[in-house]
């Protein structure tokens, strides 16, 4: 499953499988790639907590040799997700999910798929900061209003996503980790981690899964062209389609790889 979506832009779109679209930010380009075939199958191969060391491609920077080694474990403590808030509805069997690791393990299956799209991106012209080991728990800010997500979308309500109080939350997707990174000054980073949706399980749905999506930033005067074009004006723009054959040959040349 591929989406596309950026921090600036005005609606957040969950695309159709093997699909992809640009929205509204002229300078970002985003993909998202979600596990959730593999990680649906591969729950019942992982149900210890032990971790493997991720090899990294050296090209690569990464952010998990730099977090503290408490931080890993304490994710895997399911009573950071229980508690008696009237708000949290995070069951213990979601709970014990959360901190597994299992995308950094070298022989889990979604660890060498990931592997094999790191691999990929590190091909690439633009070296791409690794983000891997952030905490599952996010704000309502970081999950829904930095990526203009309105507040009556239903990905907000109780019925679709896993709080843990009245402002955090299970992250339903890495993309609640997107704005923290760009105001930091990242401009090329992938961010890769498990998250967490109160789906019904059925045969492509489970409600704990994986994604790991890529985010590139357009140098402004690439797109000065098209500085303060909205809608059509914007996607018919030179700038829209030098962005567009972008993203396309990068997911033709992923799928390649793979």
């Amino acid at each position: 499953k591929i989406k596309s979506c950026s921090p600036a832009a005005r609606t957040y779109i969950h695309s159709h499988p093997l699909s992809f679209q640009l929205l509204g930010d002229r300078r970002t380009m985003k993909v998202s790639l979600s596990l959730l075939a593999i990680a649906q199958t591969a729950e019942a191969w992982s149900a210890s907590s032990s971790r493997g060391t991720f090899g990294r491609p050296s090209a690569l920077s990464s952010t998990v040799e730099d977090a503290p080694p408490a931080s890993a474990e304490t994710y895997a403590d399911p009573s950071r997700y229980l508690n008696d808030h009237p708000s949290n509805n995070v069951p213990p069997h979601i709970a014990a999910l959360v901190g597994r690791g299992l995308h950094t393990r070298p022989d889990h299956p979604i660890g060498i798929v990931r592997a094999k799209i790191q691999e990929y991106f590190a091909t690439l012209p633009h070296e791409y900061v690794v983000y891997d080991a952030e905490d599952p728990i996010v704000t309502t800010t970081q999950c829904f209003d930095d990526l203009r997500i309105p507040p009556d979308h239903p990905g907000r309500s109780p019925s679709d996503t896993y709080y843990v109080n009245d402002e955090t939350l299970l992250r339903t997707h890495t993309s609640a980790h997107q704005s923290e990174h760009l105001r930091s000054g990242a401009d090329c980073f992938l961010c890769a981690g498990d998250v967490y949706r109160r789906d019904e399980i059925d045969s492509s749905h489970y409600p704990a899964f994986h994604q790991l999506e890529g985010v590139r930033l357009f140098p402004e005067e690439e797109m000065a062209g098209a500085d303060g074009l909205k809608g059509e004006e914007w996607t018919s723009s030179d700038e829209c389609a030098t962005i567009s054959v972008d993203l396309k040959n990068t997911l033709e040349g992923l799928m390649d790889h793979l």
